[in-house]
């Protein structure tokens, strides 16, 4: 396909038929009243249920770049980052709402092969596509999602809950995104499985879900921003702090042959975000539980440390045992 007939999709298509496209690919969801096509969409929530609303922006060589991803992709990490949130406060996903402002350059294929994606991805969380908005970009693509859930209201876990000998527990693996867009950066293509858990990462709604429901995760957040980070949004919340053991932080296969052979890349395990996992805290009674939990659900939940005083702040024990203070910095958009 040449560039003057991509150019041309999108005007000979305009907005509406665009919209009128996306909408033709969503199914019908029983608790959609109004859905795409009105000023406004109407949806209830279960009853007893407290509403989850979240909110993310992907922005092109910001978030994400085209050179480095499938568009499929793209509307799989899309939807994934925002389900994240619902699944850290424990919740179900319910709605979408998918907001785009695309370039000019880009051709109907790019942009049926991303709401494909998003739409899988939204799919596999038993969530519906109702509404948005679209628009045309002079520059970058920009994509902005909006996701409702519901929780019981007795059941919302917050950042806040964590208290002084609690177990800090992380979902998966950690730093294998990290990693596979550092290689990206430095001109290296990833390894198949680094480059699926950084551009197709999996929300953890079903163990979310589980945690909050068995009352189980008294604090609890997704590793978006890295370890050190997020787990100082705990802290902070919860007015605690906290000892990690570097050695027990669970990392994959791929990570660990890396790291044998860069060991400078170390510290994208406690730096690097994206992973996408749950970071949560219990009490130190619930540690049966978690592993029956861990077993239930097929995947691996790991014991890396436990909520100390405040006055520690965050610390590490290192390769060799020796305890030392973290900074909990992490990505900063505005850093």
């Amino acid at each position: 396909m040449n560039d003057t007939h991509k150019m041309n999709d999108l005007k000979t298509v305009g907005e509406f038929g665009l919209i009128d496209m996306i909408s033709r690919q969503v199914q019908a969801d029983s608790s959609v009243c109004v859905g795409i096509g009105d000023d406004c969409a109407a949806t209830t929530m279960p009853s007893g249920h407290v509403l989850l609303t979240t909110k993310d922006l992907l922005i092109e060589d910001v978030h994400f770049r085209r050179c480095w991803t499938s568009l499929y992709q793209l509307g799989r990490k899309s939807a994934a980052v925002n389900l994240s949130d619902i699944a850290a406060m424990g919740g179900s996903a319910h709605h979408l709402f998918l907001g785009v402002a695309l370039p000019e350059d880009m051709a109907l294929a790019d942009i049926e092969q991303f709401t494909q994606g998003f739409l899988d991805e939204i799919a596999a969380a038993g969530a519906t596509l109702c509404g948005g908005d679209t628009c045309r970009s002079t520059g970058s693509l920009i994509v902005s999602v909006t996701v409702q859930g519901s929780i019981a209201a007795d059941q919302v876990v917050q950042r806040s809950g964590a208290q002084v000998g609690d177990h800090i527990y992380v979902s998966g693996t950690l730093g294998d995104s990290a990693l596979a867009l550092a290689q990206l950066q430095r001109g290296i293509i990833p390894d198949d499985y680094l480059a699926q858990r950084h551009h197709t990462p999996t929300p953890r709604l079903q163990l979310g879900q589980q945690l909050a429901e068995r009352k189980l995760a008294k604090a609890m957040i997704d590793v978006s921003d890295g370890l050190c980070a997020d787990l100082g949004h705990i802290l902070e919340k919860s007015h605690c702090g906290a000892l990690i053991d570097r050695r027990k932080i669970p990392l994959s296969v791929v990570t660990q042959q890396h790291l044998r052979q860069h060991p400078e890349d170390e510290e994208l395990v406690l730096r690097g975000g994206e992973d996408y996992e749950l970071l949560f805290c219990v009490s130190p009674q619930h540690g049966n539980a978690v592993a029956d939990l861990a077993q239930q659900l097929e995947l691996s939940l790991t014991d890396i440390g436990t909520i100390q005083d405040f006055a520690g702040g965050l610390q590490q024990l290192d390769s060799n045992g020796q305890r030392c203070t973290i900074h909990t910095q992490g990505f900063n958009h505005f850093g």
